[in-house]
């Protein structure tokens, strides 16, 4: 297992951070390798819920269905993944700060498949992705 951590300060309020991040409809907007994402449960959203991504990692498409395994608004988000190439746990922590949010998103995981051939250089390139994302997020929202 791989792990790393990525923090991010948003000039926004934790509820708005939980908020836009939580909504499948958004995420295409700032994770760059994630081409679309809808949920594919019904119901309220939490634990237990699932949404589906399509996305693209190292040139390859990927299509992952992620679990919501700990939901508590506005201050943590995780989910995990067991199927398709890459098997992780992320945890998205919202913390007040200076008026912000200081976004920690720490991530576990390994690659299968085609990727566990190259999983160092897998993992490195999600966990620039990720800085990439976390800092795209920040500027989409505090633009708003």
């Amino acid at each position: 297992m791989n792990s790393f951590e990525v923090s991010t300060f948003i000039n926004r309020p934790p509820q708005e951070v939980f908020d836009f991040m939580t909504n499948p409809d958004n995420t295409a907007k700032w994770q760059n390798g994630t081409e679309s994402a809808k949920w594919a449960s019904e119901g309220p959203v939490g634990v237990g819920s699932i949404f589906h991504a399509v996305g693209r990692m190292m040139g390859r498409e990927i299509n992952m269905d992620i679990e919501v395994s700990q939901w508590n608004p506005p201050s943590l988000w995780a989910m995990k993944s067991n199927n398709g190439p890459l098997k992780f746990e992320n945890t998205n922590k919202f913390e007040p700060k200076d008026g912000g949010t200081q976004l920690v998103q720490d991530f576990t995981g390994e690659v299968g498949g085609f990727f566990k051939l190259a999983e160092g250089m897998a993992i490195k390139q999600m966990q620039k992705q990720v800085e990439t994302d976390a800092q795209a997020l920040k500027k989409l929202m505090e633009g708003m």
